[in-house]
């Protein structure tokens, strides 16, 4: 007999994204955005569903289950109830919340007969099981505690909960309105970024502040427990009733309104972003702490968006709290199409769960998504007319990258399958070399087109990270900040940024390391550890780097602009490696050069609208 095919989905609020399992196995994976080029795409995955589909060469009679990740009757009555709360204000958020629930997810069945033909055995898992689920069964752990953290499910906005075998449990939750979730997008959103987008500007934007208003959100806006559980004062938040999030009483309390976005950053705002910040942290290190007390197990696997904090991840394994720490990669919403595909298959058709002898996880370093062959893209760059080196073999061809990144230049990659999350992992990468120290100010200002203070994350080879940070073990995920080794540092004043502020620009270029382009302005880094056995090419472009300059280490950033997703196909990547200043995109075994190819009207024009002064 053979195995079960579950197809898990996610969507209609942010990050729509389907995932396909065989049994136990996970076959695919991918979210709705990277198909249709819309960032956060929201709505039904049927181009995902497809792809999941196609990967596994099935048709969709062959669908034992399909799997939502939330459970449309208890996400209305959330919606009511909060609506009875504050009404006869919020009429309109309540409009809006209807709509989405009564047209889109009360009708999810006949989304689902419409993408697949045919009407499937459809199951509703909830919200922060889903989260759960994709936290444990992919992790190496044969028990761990479970931690998911988020905006809303459906009434939960954090649970704890304990994975043993292929059973988990929940044991603790807080509900809606109080969510760690909310108040850091509600600060995000008061710092001028956009909230389910913006969280990560915020957190790279905490390292140049102080975190000065700390006592004050904790004395005034969340009232936090010794075990971790809290409270909001929903008299300082307006997410109940209003579109926004931050309300009269917290904008008082800052003694200043809200930022404005796209104007100017001051050190009011990075002082803000410490504050909240450093209350995550405070809150996020007394969870896990309640969730080993909870459990008895030393091992903790986490999902839902808080997850992707790296900075309070790094705080947590640096505690002493956990021996093994596994965070899911998707760990937003997206990862939630993956865990009710799992949860379906454990909880609710009894398969059984194989973790890994190898000690690592069952994720396969989340290259989940599309791949495409040299033939097709071959075929692509000849029919465009486009002009290219073929280089199949795999050492002469990183050779080549390498010595294209020590001469300075920025490079685009694309090999493999895509990476399923929000971080791109040496398969749709831009990379570059850290060694520079205009680097970080270069590709974010003139690649990237974002902000110049977001800082960038450095791959370096597995077996090699101990030599430039002070992390032990593997971080393949690019889910944990850790400092730079103080062997590697060079000083760098604070001071001296923050009496100079009116221009962030040389606080970014100043040179804090050996490594300045990854290293941040408090010495920290978001690591990423590169396995061949994950990503052979990217892993191969590493070691000839090293092999040339005696670094193994990469800037490598995701392959898009802001505003866009991140690159799928060859035609993506070739698009914006023309609208940009990549000057050496790699396709597969395939390397073309920027001075080499045709320019189009159309691209000088869409890069002078994405320009930032």
């Amino acid at each position: 007999m053979s195995e079960p095919y579950i197809l898990g989905v996610s969507g209609l609020y942010h990050d729509s994204a389907a995932a396909l399992i065989s049994g136990a196995e996970i076959v695919a994976a991918a979210q709705e955005e990277r198909f249709t080029r819309k960032k956060h795409d929201r709505r039904f995955p049927a181009n995902a569903i497809n792809y999941c589909l196609s990967e596994a060469f099935i048709e969709p009679s062959q669908l034992d289950i399909v799997a939502y990740y939330d459970n449309p009757a208890l996400t209305l009555d959330r919606a009511l109830r909060n609506f009875a709360a504050v009404a006869p204000r919020g009429r309109e958020p309540f409009k809006a919340a209807m709509r989405s629930i009564l047209d889109e997810k009360f009708r999810i069945e006949k989304s689902f007969e419409a993408a697949l033909g045919e009407a499937r055995p459809l199951w509703y898992v909830d919200h922060h099981l889903s989260h759960a689920a994709s936290a444990f069964y992919p992790s190496p752990f044969e028990e761990a505690a479970i931690l998911t953290v988020d905006g809303v499910g459906e009434h939960a906005t954090l649970t704890i909960g304990h994975g043993k075998g292929r059973d988990i449990e929940l044991l603790r939750e807080i509900r809606y309105p109080h969510s760690l979730g909310l108040l850091y997008s509600a600060i995000t959103q008061y710092c001028g970024f956009k909230v389910n987008s913006g969280e990560y500007k915020l957190m790279g934007l905490a390292p140049y502040g102080e975190p000065r208003f700390a006592r004050a959100m904790l004395d005034h806006l969340i009232h936090v427990k010794d075990d971790g559980s809290f409270a909001l004062d929903l008299s300082y938040f307006a997410f109940m009733d209003e579109a926004v999030m931050s309300g009269p009483k917290l904008h008082a309390l800052f003694g200043a309104p809200p930022r404005t976005a796209e104007s100017r950053i001051d050190l009011f705002h990075m002082d803000i972003a410490a504050s909240v910040q450093q209350v995550t942290e405070i809150i996020m290190l007394k969870l896990a702490a309640e969730a080993a007390r909870l459990t008895g197990s030393r091992n903790l696997t986490m999902a839902g968006g808080v997850a992707l904090n790296c900075v309070a991840n790094g705080k947590i394994l640096r505690s002493g709290l956990v021996d093994g720490f596994w965070i899911q990669p998707a760990a937003g919403d997206a990862g939630g199409a993956l865990g009710a595909a799992l949860y379906a298959a454990h909880m609710g058709l009894e398969l059984p769960r194989q973790v890994p002898a190898n000690g690592r996880d069952a994720q396969r370093g989340s290259y989940l998504g599309p791949a495409y062959s040299s033939a097709q893209v071959r075929a692509f760059l000849d029919r465009e007319g486009y002009a290219y080196t073929h280089i199949p073999d795999r050492a002469e061809r990183s050779a080549a990258v390498a010595k294209a990144l020590d001469a300075g230049k920025v490079v685009g990659l694309l090999s493999g399958r895509m990476e399923f999350g929000p971080r791109s992992l040496g398969a749709r990468s831009i990379l570059a070399d850290p060694r520079g120290a205009q680097m970080q100010s270069k590709v974010n200002l003139k690649v990237k087109y974002r902000e110049s203070f977001r800082p960038f994350a450095p791959a370096v080879l597995h077996d090699r990270v101990g030599d430039y940070f002070e992390l032990e073990g593997e971080s393949p995920y690019m889910l944990l900040v850790a400092p730079v080794r103080e062997d590697i540092r060079q000083p760098f004043d604070m001071a001296d940024f923050r009496k100079g502020v009116a221009d962030m620009i040389p606080a970014v270029n100043k040179v804090r390391s050996t490594l300045p382009a990854i290293t941040h302005v408090d010495y920290s880094a978001r690591v990423q550890t590169v396995h061949p056995d994950d990503q052979p090419d990217f892993h191969a472009i590493l070691a000839a780097f090293d092999a040339l300059t005696g670094c193994p280490v990469l800037v490598n950033t995701s392959f898009n602009v802001r505003g866009e997703p991140i690159v799928n196909t060859p035609e993506d990547a070739y698009r914006c490696f023309m609208r940009t200043e990549i000057e050496t995109l790699v396709l597969e075994d395939c390397i073309l050069e920027k001075a080499e190819q045709p320019v189009s009207e159309d691209d000088d024009a869409w890069k002078q609208e994405f320009e930032l002064d």
